[in-house]
Protein backbone atom coordinates (compact mmCIF):
# COMPACT_ATOMS: atom_id res chain seq x y z
CA UNK A 1 0.00 0.00 0.00
CA UNK A 2 2.24 2.73 0.74
CA UNK A 3 4.20 1.36 -2.40
CA UNK A 4 1.44 2.65 -4.48
CA UNK A 5 1.11 5.36 -2.53
CA UNK A 6 4.90 6.75 -3.22
CA UNK A 7 3.79 6.05 -7.22
CA UNK A 8 0.31 7.73 -7.16
CA UNK A 9 2.03 10.80 -5.19
CA UNK A 10 4.91 10.98 -8.01
CA UNK A 11 2.20 10.83 -11.00
CA UNK A 12 0.22 13.48 -9.02
CA UNK A 13 3.27 16.01 -8.69
CA UNK A 14 4.18 15.41 -12.12
CA UNK A 15 1.03 17.48 -13.23
CA UNK A 16 -0.32 20.27 -12.02
CA UNK A 17 -3.77 19.34 -13.03
CA UNK A 18 -4.23 16.31 -10.73
CA UNK A 19 -3.46 18.10 -7.78
CA UNK A 20 -7.34 17.77 -6.44
CA UNK A 21 -7.20 13.97 -6.56
CA UNK A 22 -7.25 12.21 -3.84
CA UNK A 23 -5.49 9.12 -3.16
CA UNK A 24 -7.85 6.19 -2.25
CA UNK A 25 -7.49 4.12 0.88
CA UNK A 26 -8.10 0.94 -0.35
CA UNK A 27 -6.04 -1.36 -2.43
CA UNK A 28 -7.84 -1.54 -5.50
CA UNK A 29 -8.85 1.62 -5.68
CA UNK A 30 -5.32 2.67 -5.46
CA UNK A 31 -4.34 0.23 -8.46
CA UNK A 32 -6.96 1.39 -10.56
CA UNK A 33 -5.90 5.44 -9.80
CA UNK A 34 -1.92 4.26 -10.43
CA UNK A 35 -3.37 2.40 -13.90
CA UNK A 36 -5.02 5.13 -14.89
CA UNK A 37 -2.63 7.61 -14.51
CA UNK A 38 0.18 5.66 -16.32
CA UNK A 39 -2.37 5.24 -19.56
CA UNK A 40 -3.03 8.83 -19.35
CA UNK A 41 0.77 9.53 -18.88
CA UNK A 42 2.91 11.04 -21.89
CA UNK A 43 6.11 9.06 -22.97
CA UNK A 44 8.98 11.50 -20.85
CA UNK A 45 11.77 10.25 -18.44
CA UNK A 46 10.93 8.63 -14.82
CA UNK A 47 13.19 8.64 -11.91
CA UNK A 48 15.41 5.08 -11.08
CA UNK A 49 13.45 5.41 -7.87
CA UNK A 50 9.83 5.45 -9.71
CA UNK A 51 10.92 2.62 -11.45
CA UNK A 52 12.02 0.17 -9.03
CA UNK A 53 9.13 1.03 -7.31
CA UNK A 54 7.20 0.47 -10.16
CA UNK A 55 8.49 -2.83 -10.92
CA UNK A 56 8.10 -4.17 -7.62
CA UNK A 57 4.58 -3.30 -7.81
CA UNK A 58 3.85 -5.01 -11.12
CA UNK A 59 6.22 -7.98 -10.53
CA UNK A 60 3.91 -8.76 -7.25
CA UNK A 61 0.41 -8.25 -9.46
CA UNK A 62 1.43 -10.78 -11.94
CA UNK A 63 2.69 -13.10 -9.28
CA UNK A 64 -1.21 -12.62 -7.91
CA UNK A 65 -2.68 -13.07 -11.60
CA UNK A 66 -0.15 -16.38 -12.12
CA UNK A 67 2.46 -16.98 -14.73
CA UNK A 68 1.41 -19.26 -17.51
CA UNK A 69 4.16 -21.51 -18.90
CA UNK A 70 4.19 -22.88 -22.75
CA UNK A 71 4.43 -26.53 -21.23
CA UNK A 72 1.86 -25.93 -19.20
CA UNK A 73 -0.94 -24.58 -21.92
CA UNK A 74 -2.76 -27.76 -22.30
CA UNK A 75 -3.20 -28.20 -18.54
CA UNK A 76 -4.34 -25.30 -17.68
CA UNK A 77 -7.90 -23.78 -18.24
CA UNK A 78 -9.49 -24.11 -21.81
CA UNK A 79 -6.03 -24.71 -23.23
CA UNK A 80 -5.29 -27.17 -26.18
CA UNK A 81 -2.22 -28.03 -27.90
CA UNK A 82 -2.35 -28.81 -32.05
CA UNK A 83 0.58 -30.47 -34.21
CA UNK A 84 0.44 -29.60 -37.70
CA UNK A 85 1.58 -30.77 -40.67
CA UNK A 86 4.92 -28.80 -40.21
CA UNK A 87 5.93 -30.54 -37.52
CA UNK A 88 5.01 -27.45 -35.56
CA UNK A 89 2.84 -26.58 -32.85
CA UNK A 90 -0.43 -25.07 -32.11
CA UNK A 91 -2.22 -24.05 -29.40
CA UNK A 92 -5.18 -22.54 -28.49
CA UNK A 93 -5.30 -20.94 -24.98
CA UNK A 94 -8.14 -18.85 -23.49
CA UNK A 95 -7.15 -16.50 -20.85
CA UNK A 96 -5.30 -13.43 -20.03
CA UNK A 97 -2.16 -12.70 -22.65
CA UNK A 98 -0.40 -11.02 -20.45
CA UNK A 99 0.15 -14.28 -17.75
CA UNK A 100 2.19 -15.74 -20.63
CA UNK A 101 5.75 -16.94 -20.33
CA UNK A 102 6.60 -17.04 -24.41
CA UNK A 103 9.11 -15.34 -26.55
CA UNK A 104 6.57 -13.06 -27.48
CA UNK A 105 3.44 -11.81 -27.57
CA UNK A 106 1.13 -9.73 -29.58
CA UNK A 107 -0.33 -6.43 -29.44
CA UNK A 108 -3.12 -5.12 -31.37
CA UNK A 109 -1.39 -1.26 -31.55
CA UNK A 110 -3.04 2.13 -32.99
CA UNK A 111 -1.01 3.23 -35.48
CA UNK A 112 0.72 6.09 -33.05
CA UNK A 113 2.32 2.74 -31.45
CA UNK A 114 2.28 4.51 -28.20
CA UNK A 115 -0.49 2.20 -25.99
CA UNK A 116 -4.04 3.53 -25.12
CA UNK A 117 -4.52 6.49 -23.40
CA UNK A 118 -8.17 5.93 -22.50
CA UNK A 119 -7.82 5.48 -18.26
CA UNK A 120 -8.85 1.69 -17.32
CA UNK A 121 -9.75 1.15 -20.63
CA UNK A 122 -10.05 -3.11 -21.32
CA UNK A 123 -8.50 -3.07 -24.44
CA UNK A 124 -5.39 -5.18 -25.43
CA UNK A 125 -3.43 -2.40 -26.36
CA UNK A 126 -3.77 -0.97 -22.74
CA UNK A 127 -3.30 -4.04 -20.20
CA UNK A 128 -0.34 -5.16 -22.07
CA UNK A 129 1.20 -1.37 -21.69
CA UNK A 130 -0.08 -1.34 -18.07
CA UNK A 131 1.56 -4.93 -17.63
CA UNK A 132 4.83 -4.07 -19.11
CA UNK A 133 4.98 -0.24 -17.36
CA UNK A 134 5.68 2.99 -18.22
CA UNK A 135 9.02 1.64 -19.90
CA UNK A 136 7.59 0.40 -23.19
CA UNK A 137 5.92 3.51 -23.81
CA UNK A 138 8.65 4.91 -23.70
CA UNK A 139 10.43 2.43 -25.94
CA UNK A 140 7.59 2.66 -28.54
CA UNK A 141 8.10 6.40 -28.45
CA UNK A 142 11.93 6.36 -28.99
CA UNK A 143 10.84 4.13 -32.28
CA UNK A 144 8.34 6.00 -33.91
CA UNK A 145 10.93 9.17 -33.13
CA UNK A 146 13.25 7.70 -35.42
CA UNK A 147 10.41 6.12 -37.83
CA UNK A 148 9.19 9.65 -38.42
CA UNK A 149 6.10 9.02 -39.26
CA UNK A 150 2.86 6.49 -38.21
CA UNK A 151 3.07 3.10 -38.22
CA UNK A 152 1.59 1.64 -41.55
CA UNK A 153 -1.13 -1.10 -40.95
CA UNK A 154 0.24 -4.64 -41.47
CA UNK A 155 3.84 -4.23 -40.47
CA UNK A 156 5.17 -5.09 -37.57
CA UNK A 157 8.09 -4.04 -34.35
CA UNK A 158 9.46 -5.52 -31.81
CA UNK A 159 10.02 -3.99 -28.30
CA UNK A 160 11.13 -5.18 -24.84
CA UNK A 161 8.58 -6.39 -22.53
CA UNK A 162 9.80 -5.07 -19.48
CA UNK A 163 7.66 -6.16 -16.64
CA UNK A 164 5.91 -9.20 -19.04
CA UNK A 165 6.61 -12.24 -18.22
CA UNK A 166 7.46 -12.70 -21.84
CA UNK A 167 10.68 -11.45 -23.18
CA UNK A 168 9.34 -9.38 -26.27
CA UNK A 169 6.01 -7.48 -27.38
CA UNK A 170 5.76 -7.89 -30.76
CA UNK A 171 3.40 -4.66 -32.54
CA UNK A 172 1.12 -4.40 -35.03
CA UNK A 173 -1.85 -2.38 -36.35
CA UNK A 174 -4.62 -4.38 -37.84
CA UNK A 175 -7.85 -2.63 -40.22
CA UNK A 176 -10.52 -0.95 -38.64
CA UNK A 177 -13.62 -1.66 -40.08
CA UNK A 178 -16.05 1.31 -39.32
CA UNK A 179 -18.57 -0.92 -40.75
CA UNK A 180 -17.99 -4.03 -39.68
CA UNK A 181 -17.55 -5.36 -43.11
CA UNK A 182 -13.74 -5.68 -44.47
CA UNK A 183 -13.02 -5.23 -48.16
CA UNK A 184 -11.01 -7.98 -49.71
CA UNK A 185 -7.58 -5.16 -49.47
CA UNK A 186 -8.62 -4.78 -45.12
CA UNK A 187 -8.64 -8.64 -45.68
CA UNK A 188 -5.23 -8.95 -47.13
CA UNK A 189 -3.98 -6.26 -44.67
CA UNK A 190 -5.26 -8.19 -41.60
CA UNK A 191 -3.62 -11.24 -43.25
CA UNK A 192 -0.06 -8.99 -43.80
CA UNK A 193 -0.52 -8.42 -40.25
CA UNK A 194 0.24 -12.11 -38.88
CA UNK A 195 2.61 -13.00 -41.61
CA UNK A 196 4.91 -9.67 -40.78
CA UNK A 197 4.73 -11.11 -36.89
CA UNK A 198 5.77 -14.50 -38.00
CA UNK A 199 8.67 -12.94 -39.52
CA UNK A 200 9.85 -10.59 -36.72
CA UNK A 201 9.79 -13.79 -34.89
CA UNK A 202 11.74 -15.57 -37.10
CA UNK A 203 14.33 -12.28 -38.16
CA UNK A 204 14.58 -12.64 -33.84
CA UNK A 205 15.20 -15.82 -33.52
CA UNK A 206 11.86 -16.56 -31.37
CA UNK A 207 10.96 -19.95 -30.91
CA UNK A 208 7.01 -18.94 -29.19
CA UNK A 209 4.35 -16.54 -30.09
CA UNK A 210 1.13 -15.61 -28.66
CA UNK A 211 -1.31 -13.82 -30.57
CA UNK A 212 -4.27 -11.96 -29.47
CA UNK A 213 -7.38 -11.35 -31.62
CA UNK A 214 -6.19 -8.69 -34.01
CA UNK A 215 -8.51 -6.25 -35.47
CA UNK A 216 -11.39 -7.53 -33.57
CA UNK A 217 -13.60 -5.72 -30.91
CA UNK A 218 -12.76 -1.80 -30.82
CA UNK A 219 -11.45 -2.30 -34.67
CA UNK A 220 -14.62 -4.32 -35.51
CA UNK A 221 -13.31 -6.82 -37.82
CA UNK A 222 -15.64 -9.42 -37.85
CA UNK A 223 -14.29 -12.49 -35.40
CA UNK A 224 -14.73 -15.63 -37.82
CA UNK A 225 -13.37 -13.80 -40.83
CA UNK A 226 -10.75 -12.58 -38.42
CA UNK A 227 -9.97 -16.09 -37.08
CA UNK A 228 -9.85 -17.95 -40.33
CA UNK A 229 -7.46 -15.12 -41.72
CA UNK A 230 -5.00 -15.57 -38.97
CA UNK A 231 -5.05 -19.78 -38.77
CA UNK A 232 -4.89 -19.53 -42.49
CA UNK A 233 -1.89 -17.60 -42.62
CA UNK A 234 0.50 -18.42 -39.78
CA UNK A 235 -0.07 -22.48 -40.79
CA UNK A 236 0.40 -20.95 -44.83
CA UNK A 237 3.51 -19.22 -43.20
CA UNK A 238 4.81 -22.08 -41.53
CA UNK A 239 5.13 -24.28 -44.68
CA UNK A 240 6.26 -22.00 -46.91
CA UNK A 241 9.17 -21.17 -44.45
CA UNK A 242 10.03 -24.84 -43.06
CA UNK A 243 13.14 -23.21 -41.43
CA UNK A 244 11.09 -20.78 -39.61
CA UNK A 245 12.47 -20.26 -36.05
CA UNK A 246 8.77 -20.06 -34.47
CA UNK A 247 8.53 -23.73 -33.00
CA UNK A 248 4.95 -22.85 -31.40
CA UNK A 249 2.01 -20.53 -31.92
CA UNK A 250 -0.69 -19.88 -29.24
CA UNK A 251 -3.22 -18.42 -30.04
CA UNK A 252 -4.66 -16.18 -27.19
CA UNK A 253 -8.73 -15.82 -26.77
CA UNK A 254 -10.40 -13.75 -24.29
CA UNK A 255 -14.26 -14.07 -25.21
CA UNK A 256 -15.94 -17.45 -25.26
CA UNK A 257 -17.46 -16.61 -29.09
CA UNK A 258 -13.29 -16.75 -30.17
CA UNK A 259 -12.87 -19.98 -28.31
CA UNK A 260 -15.57 -21.49 -29.92
CA UNK A 261 -14.49 -20.17 -32.91
CA UNK A 262 -10.71 -20.91 -33.18
CA UNK A 263 -11.64 -23.90 -31.58
CA UNK A 264 -13.80 -25.23 -34.50
CA UNK A 265 -11.53 -24.05 -37.46
CA UNK A 266 -8.73 -25.89 -35.45
CA UNK A 267 -10.45 -28.91 -35.46
CA UNK A 268 -10.28 -28.87 -39.11
CA UNK A 269 -6.33 -28.37 -39.54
Amino acid sequence: MNRLYTLIQYLLDEDPQYSEIQIPQGLQGRRDLFRALCNVRPPKSVSEEFLRLQDEELQAQLQEKGIVELVDIENVCRGVPWRVSTGKQLSLWQGDITRLRVDAIVNAANSQMLGCFHPLHRCIDNAIHTAAGVQLRQECHELMLRQGHEEPTGQAKITKAYNLPCKHVIHTVGPIIPNGIPTEFQQEQLASCYRSVMACADENKLESVAFCCISTGEFRFPNQLAAEIAVRTVTDYLSENPNCSVKTVVFNVFKDVDWMIYRSLMDEI
